[in-house]
């Protein structure tokens, strides 16, 4: 069975990196690529009431840019199509990005989502672009990997998982790991951040959960106390210069994304290795 990727793109550089970075890294590995295209004008937002609806030739103006970009863009990809193990698919859509690339998750079994971190509209001085993190938290039937722009594929040293063991874990999702790991010879860091010295029971069977996820994968364990998660994060990667970070985003309820700063955000503020994000079991 090939691997399911969807790759979307706004024909920008960052785009293209991540596409030559996910054909690099599953090189070996029989794949289905989805490159997705989505363009779409506000006005046909229907919720917006107040907005002028765009006109027919708004509409077939953006249709006639967005089907221009996409022939230039298998163009270049045709030096891409060579490897017998990849099969590319490429789909130009009307619609909202967001809900366009969790229908097309949905009806194409997409099992990992690859991503630039920033689009050609996103703040250049921030390093996860507004898309990025909206399909990290929002799009969770599939783990999604985002790219930096300043980084080219190489097989990383090692990926880190910085965990508390307050979540469970979901075969499924571990097995993206453990597939990266494996393509890649990669040995997995699981950090483990702490504020007591003694494991509560629950958290010592989540533990035990993902080392039985792990146990023919090479990895260690990793403990640091009395620190944020972030912080913990970032010397820990910085220290050992690691070239992969994965994690398991919890989703959150109301109060703690208004308290508190999602996961995503946290790593993505403070680091410029791809991002590997998965999934709680529970959501």
């Amino acid at each position: 069975m090939p691997i399911r990727i969807l790759i979307p793109t706004d024909f920008s550089k960052n785009a293209f990196n991540a596409i030559e970075y996910a054909m690099a890294l599953f090189q070996d590995k029989s794949c289905e690529f989805y490159f997705l295209h989505t363009y779409f004008l506000p006005g046909y937002a229907r919720e917006n009431f107040f907005s002028p609806k765009p006109s027919d030739t708004d509409f077939e103006n953006r249709k006639k840019r967005a089907e221009a970009g996409m022939k230039r863009f298998k163009t270049r990809m045709k030096a891409c199509e060579k490897n017998e193990n990849h099969t590319c698919h490429y789909l130009n859509e009307f619609g909202s990005f967001y809900d366009t690339m969790q229908l097309k998750a949905e009806n194409n079994n997409i099992d990992l989502i690859v991503m630039g971190t920033k689009g050609q509209t996103d703040n250049k001085s921030v390093i996860l672009g507004s898309n990025a993190v909206n399909v990290m938290e929002k799009i969770r039937i599939c783990p999604t990997l985002a790219v930096p722009a300043s980084v080219k594929f190489k097989k990383p040293n090692e990926i880190v998982l910085p965990t508390s063991f307050r979540t469970d874990y979901k075969q499924k999702e571990i097995n993206t790991l453990l597939t990266i790991a494996e393509l890649t010879r990669a040995p997995i860091r699981v950090l483990h951040v702490q504020n007591r010295r003694v494991m509560v029971e629950a958290r010592r069977k989540n533990k035990e959960l993902l080392d039985s996820y792990l146990k023919n994968a090479n990895y260690t364990h990793h403990t640091l106390y009395d620190i944020d998660l972030r912080t913990a994060v970032q010397a820990f990667v910085q220290s050992r210069e690691s070239e992969m970070i994965a994690f398991v985003n919890k989703k959150h309820n109301f109060f703690g994304s208004v308290f508190s700063n999602p996961l995503v955000k946290e790593l993505g503020m403070h680091t410029n290795i791809p991002l590997l994000a998965m999934h709680d079991s529970k959501d």
